[in-house]
């Protein structure tokens, strides 16, 4: 009798208990539709059920979380741009006085955009919380180029004020300033349907 037996090929699961088992292909690809359902909306009573569940994610563990699948997309994608959207809104939370503060000497230097008028003059860190809170609060709308556009004037405004501040810092101001473009790139991208 023959002792022959066909090797078993590895499951999933020998490759989810390896270190660092994630795909890294599939972690991106995750977050891709994850941020498209959270832009644009559930097509059907499944992805109604996905934006449900993500939500419910955010709620408990934080947006975080979910922010970390967009954190390598490109920024002329729906992640990317909602990773920089994320980013910013934590600074903000983060340091809101420092906000306020570049923000105000920005406006000196650099036009504001009709889209962020209404604060005062110049505003508290309350009123940039605020603001920023506004911007990136209103995703799951058919206006996702006016809250990127939005996000990018606030983003340069501070940009310039910390760049023209004694304490600012040019290297991380030009980082500033760089995320602005990209968002207002996105934006551009999303008044044509480029944005994917």
């Amino acid at each position: 009798m023959n002792d022959f037996r066909r090797p078993s090929l590895p499951g999933p699961l020998l490759f989810e208990a390896q270190e660092g088992g994630h795909d890294p292909a599939e972690a991106a690809a995750a977050g891709h539709r994850i941020a498209a359902l959270l832009v644009r909306g559930p097509n059907n009573p499944t992805d109604a059920g996905l934006v449900d569940r993500v939500t419910r994610l955010a709620d408990t563990e934080g947006l975080g979380v979910i922010a970390e699948l967009w954190a390598t997309a490109p920024a002329d994608t729906v992640a990317g741009s909602l990773w920089r959207l994320y980013l910013l809104r934590t600074w903000v939370h983060r340091q809101p006085a420092q906000a306020a503060r570049e923000f105000a000497a920005g406006r000196t230097w650099a036009p504001v955009a009709d889209a962020l008028a209404g604060l005062v003059d110049p505003p508290s860190p309350d009123d940039v919380v605020r603001l920023v809170d506004t911007v990136v609060g209103g995703i799951v709308r058919s206006d996702f180029d006016v809250i990127l556009d939005r996000a990018a004037a606030f983003a340069q405004v501070v940009a310039v004020g910390r760049g023209h501040l004694d304490s600012g810092d040019p290297v991380s101001a030009a980082r500033l300033f760089d995320l602005a473009t990209q968002l207002r790139h996105a934006a551009a991208l999303e008044r044509r349907s480029q944005l994917h």
